[in-house]
């Protein structure tokens, strides 16, 4: 779209200009005929619907209960629309925050999360929890308000460029310019955010487009676009060469990504396992998509992975990939990764397919259709039960266990307090997290049994989510069920102020503070790779956490030894209500097993002196 050009000598405000805008573009909308019915017509069945109340319809014929946002000046038509509408609206204390409680939204609800906010800074504090989405393939709606059409391109008061900027960081985005085309483009944005591999998409929304009048259109059509029809079902060539590749394997091995959850195969791809007795391992967004403390179970591998399921993909010699984009968290070296596996990748979006690990039978589908294929093949025709190679994963399960110290002249170990928390908590508890040491903690210290029960941020690596994420859980978890955010002291500082949202809504999320008074992890690479320079890392600074939140209005609690974790967590989770606790830990814990940037995952440090 061309800039417009601004006389420099006009007088007239840009509050002036938006409204002369505004009411030009209204005036040039087409309305709905107006003249009143004689005796002998038939009554109009439904007012004309502007396009804001157009968009509020369609969401609300699509499924939608709850959305996440921040009030503004471009988007407030959307909310006037919304002021007569059953969705619940929660307002947010930052947009940042109402993207990411949307996004955690949809993860644990299984639905896209809807988030909205006002033009230019309100669209471009969305941009973190969009990104984060994208590279998490979380489905989640993105509705941003514009200025007038007419103002487009002409600099005005909080314009941005919003389609320009998220274009590399959505599915897909939408600049909505004619208010016939707001329903429609709301519902195939969140058609589109859901179907095939999930992803954020987006809406601008100018306010003439908003506050205009359709032409009798009411709610738009939740469906994709015809020229979008994601291959569901594998070549059948394809799965017979992959089925032959596993029934001659001595060691196959199992890797569910985040496409497994995304793709809701988790209960197929479980199966699959269970019955021909593969081992699995997992990516860390597909947490609890395999039982982990079923015995086939080796958790999840990469960096700061287990050191059993790292050996099981570097001695495996056919790796069965389901829903993986093999990111280099995950693969250290690709050069090393499970050098002698022939690889079977499942995904349903091509593009992945030898992208970053070359795959010798590429299965390009549906998760659990292709499983469904491929494990009908593999049962006509398997050749063993791999019992050997089982066993094999079970030794180094009991070489390579996750063990930590608790000496008694030493600080509270943060292991023990996840350890402590998970077993407080039902086995069906939400956790979200933050980024950082207590992220790998709460993942490597915590047993998960169920899909959408682990929520972080993975590939984006956002400080600050796990708050916010929490919120948009709670929502979407059912009523009973536990929802409980492990965070770090330099995480929860970032997103601090949605704790306001949690106690105006009353909503009973239980915030555990790892506080180490570091960046934990970019302390860890700084005494292992940069001398012990410990530069910007310390957070000392940090206000007492559990007298913060006394003062939003939660109950706090501040926890420095062994003898108060339990009861204290016990309290914590049994008050109606967001609470807190501060738990002063070690400084010095480091996350271990660690294979450093770019090394072999077969080569895993389990101390300092390793790397």
């Amino acid at each position: 779209m061309s800039e417009g050009t601004v006389n420099p000598v006009s007088r007239e405000t840009d509050d002036e200009r938006e409204t002369k805008a505004t009411e030009k573009e209204v005036e040039a909308t087409p309305e709905a005929e107006s003249d009143a019915p004689d005796a002998t017509s038939e009554p109009a069945t439904k007012e004309a619907q502007t396009g804001a109340q157009s968009l509020v319809s369609t969401l609300e014929a699509a499924g939608v209960e709850t959305m996440f946002g921040v009030q503004g000046g471009a988007i407030m038509p959307v909310y006037d629309a919304l002021f007569d509408s059953d969705i619940h609206h929660v307002t947010m204390a930052h947009e940042q925050g109402a993207s990411h409680a949307a996004d955690a939204y949809g993860v644990v609800k299984g639905d896209p999360g809807v988030c909205l906010a006002t033009s230019g800074p309100g669209a471009t504090n969305l941009v973190t929890g969009i990104a984060d989405a994208n590279m998490d393939s979380d489905a989640m709606v993105a509705l941003t308000g514009q200025v007038p059409s007419g103002m487009v391109g002409s600099d005005a008061f909080q314009e941005t460029d919003t389609t320009g900027v998220t274009t590399p960081i959505t599915k897909h985005n939408y600049f909505a310019g004619d208010p016939n085309t707001v329903g429609d483009m709301v519902g195939e944005a969140f058609a589109l955010a859901e179907t095939g591999r999930p992803g954020p998409t987006l809406v601008d929304l100018p306010k003439d487009a908003t506050l205009g009048e359709t032409d009798g259109l009411e709610t738009g059509k939740t469906e994709t676009p015809e020229t979008y029809s994601p291959q569901t079902e594998a070549e059948s060539d394809a799965v017979e060469a992959a089925a032959r590749a596993i029934n001659g394997a001595e060691k196959p091995l199992f890797l569910f990504g985040g496409g497994v959850v995304k793709g809701e195969a988790s209960e197929e791809a479980r199966q699959f396992a269970i019955e021909h007795g593969i081992p699995v391992v997992t990516t860390m967004p597909a947490i609890g998509s395999m039982p982990e403390d079923h015995d086939l179970c080796l958790s999840w591998a990469g960096m700061h992975g287990t050191g059993y399921a790292n050996m099981a993909v570097t001695h495996c010699d056919v790796l069965i990939a389901v829903g993986c984009r093999f990111d280099d968290r995950l693969t250290g070296g690709v050069d090393t990764f499970a050098p002698e596996a022939e690889v079977v990748h499942i995904d349903i979006d091509p593009a992945e397919i030898s992208k970053n690990v070359h795959a010798d039978y590429p299965l390009v589908g549906d998760a659990g259709t292709v499983l469904e294929q491929l494990e009908t093949e593999v049962s006509s025709v398997q050749s063993g039960d791999w019992g050997e190679w089982r066993e094999q994963c079970s030794t180094w399960k009991e070489e390579f266990p996750l063990t930590y110290d608790t000496p008694d002249d030493e600080p509270l170990k943060p292991q023990f307090v996840v350890e402590a928390l998970d077993e407080a908590t039902d086995d069906d508890a939400i956790v979200t997290t933050g980024v950082g040491q207590h992220q790998m903690w709460a993942a490597q210290f915590w047993t998960y049994r169920s899909p959408r029960t682990w929520v972080s941020s993975h590939g984006l690596g956002t400080m600050g989510y796990g708050l916010p994420a929490a919120i948009g859980a709670r929502f979407a978890a059912d009523d009973d069920q536990q929802v409980v955010c492990v965070d770090g002291d330099g995480s929860f500082q970032m997103t601090m102020q949605e704790l306001s949202v949690a106690v105006r809504e009353n909503l009973d999320i239980t915030v555990v503070i790892l506080n180490n008074e570091y960046i934990g992890m970019v302390r860890q690479w700084q005494d292992a790779f940069f001398e012990g320079r410990r530069m910007a890392a310390e957070y000392d600074w940090c206000p007492e956490f559990d007298k913060l939140a006394e003062a939003f209005g939660a109950k706090g609690f501040a926890v420095d030894c062994y003898d108060e974790v339990a009861d204290t967590i016990e309290e914590a989770l049994a008050y109606d209500g967001p609470s807190v606790i501060d738990f002063h830990v070690d400084p010095d814990a480091n996350v271990y097993p660690m294979v450093p940037s770019g090394g072999a995952n077969g080569k895993f440090a389990l101390t300092e002196d390793q790397l």
